[in-house]
């Protein structure tokens, strides 16, 4: 689903770009992440894979783990803000706590899955979002390496 941007959305949306910006300042990944329920950010991050020299802390890992233990109704209400289409691992976490909703800000520089989440039920919105858009291309372009280790490719 494609659709403009509530503004409970944009702002959870611009949260998660902050993030973004955050983590590219940090010589990272610039994907952000944020957690809204009932019109609150509960909780925010950004991909730390480099700075934390981890395996699997992508935005939207960092922005649950930042936002605590909750209990799954709060899941349940809730809507996972992402700077970019979320890759297998951070869909997956999305269907275990059950989260009902996500606002994806760009998927042109990467598709995730999706095409899966939306089979199992959570409502998808495509916001088209140029800043998320520009600072992917931007960071892919410089650091192509990189961007492979993170999506798990191979450099060519």
């Amino acid at each position: 689903m494609t659709s403009e941007l509530s503004a409970d959305d944009r702002r959870g949306l611009d949260v998660a770009i902050d993030e973004a910006r955050i983590g590219r300042s940090e010589g990272g990944i610039p994907i952000g992440s944020a957690l809204m329920i009932d019109g609150e950010v509960v909780g925010r991050g950004h991909n730390r894979r480099v700075q934390s020299g981890s395996a699997i802390l992508h935005g939207e890992i960092d922005c649950l783990e930042n936002a605590g233990r909750l209990p799954a109704s709060a899941y349940r209400r809730a809507t996972l803000y992402t700077t970019l289409s979320p890759c297998d691992m951070c869909s997956g976490a999305a269907l275990l706590f059950g989260i009902p909703r996500i606002v994806i800000g760009e998927n042109v520089n990467f598709m995730g899955g999706e095409a899966y989440l939306e089979s199992r039920g959570v409502e998808l919105v495509r916001a088209h979002d140029q800043i998320c858009v520009d600072l992917m291309a931007a960071f892919i372009a410089a650091e192509p390496d990189l961007w492979n280790e993170d999506i798990g490719e191979s450099s060519t």
